[in-house]
């Protein structure tokens, strides 16, 4: 399953004539066909028709569509931004990922159980509401204004939300988790007396965990680093939460063309692009940690 596809796992389970396990996988790829694979097909299909002046689109079939994405500098200027704050959010992210990973791996106990909880409770919480609850934390007149002008780092307000500083702040809060999880889930399986040895042999606690517990946990690395980087380059919460309108990404967009400005060919197409962008980003940041380690590819 790890070097195959599902459907092409579960093709070859029915020439063999494997009725257990296509009962048991089939479920699943209905799932995936209705609701990933059929809504794909239907976007596709959208990008292709023509935009109309009173509706959503006009059945046809030319590239206009991607033509107009693809040459309006408006569009290139939100791509930009969407992958530079992708770049910082996953940046920041999965270096404090990795420390907090390494620190319930290291904990026992109460404290072990309590770093994980504290880890899994935001992920009970609604994105918009948890993402919404930094506004009076970050705003002008916020939480964060009131403390650093209570003790004099600062004798006015300084805005960080509506911002970039809190777009950053929302987003590394949302991937953060999952991150962690990604990482914490590696490091579970490594064995403490391997960086025993290395301090034996006279290596300090920073060169330890550089050269041991790091190399260890890059697989997880990998997956938290381009879960992080693909959700936030497609962020919708933090940036309209906690942005100004300089911090507009493509998935703000393309909410505005399906909805306000109801040219559903362009919001089609957009994604799509956007889609495909992101996946060849991926595919090299895996590509990248692939040719650091061996294995990481069947993560």
């Amino acid at each position: 399953m790890a070097t195959e596809s599902m459907f092409a796992w579960l093709g070859r389970r029915i020439k063999s004539q494997d009725t257990g396990s296509v009962m048991l996988v089939a479920p699943l790829a209905a799932f995936e066909l209705l609701f990933f694979v059929v809504p794909f097909l239907i976007l596709v299909r959208m990008s292709l028709n023509e935009s109309a002046q009173a509706g959503p689109y006009e059945s046809g079939l030319t590239l206009d569509a991607y033509r107009s994405v693809l040459d309006s500098g408006l569009y290139h200027d939100l791509v930009f931004f969407s992958f530079k704050l992708g770049v910082i959010a996953t940046t920041i992210a999965v270096l404090l990922a990795l420390f907090y990973s390494y620190a319930a791996y290291r904990a026992t106990g109460f404290r072990k159980s309590l770093l994980l909880f504290s880890i899994i409770l935001p992920l009970l919480t609604t994105l918009v509401v948890k993402t919404y609850a930094w506004r009076p934390l970050l705003a002008p007149n916020g939480v964060l204004n009131d403390v650093l002008m209570g003790i004099g780092l600062t004798s006015s307000p300084i805005q960080f939300a509506p911002g970039m500083f809190g777009t950053v702040v929302g987003q590394v809060y949302i991937v953060f988790p999952y991150a962690v999880l990604a990482i914490y889930s590696v490091l579970s399986t490594m064995d403490w007396d391997t960086v025993e040895a290395a301090r034996d042999l006279g290596a300090s606690r920073p060169r330890s965990f550089l050269e041991v517990v790091v190399p260890e946990a890059l697989p997880g690395i990998a997956v938290a680093t381009v879960v992080s980087f693909a959700w936030s380059v497609g962020a919708y919460a933090a940036p309209s939460q906690l942005g100004s309108g300089q911090q507009t990404t493509f998935a703000m967009e393309i909410e505005n063309l399906m909805l306000t400005a109801f040219d559903w060919p362009a919001g089609a197409a957009f994604s799509l692009l956007m889609l495909g962008g992101m996946l060849v980003v991926s595919l090299a940041i895996m590509r990248l940690f692939t040719g650091s380690i061996g294995g990481v590819q069947d993560v």
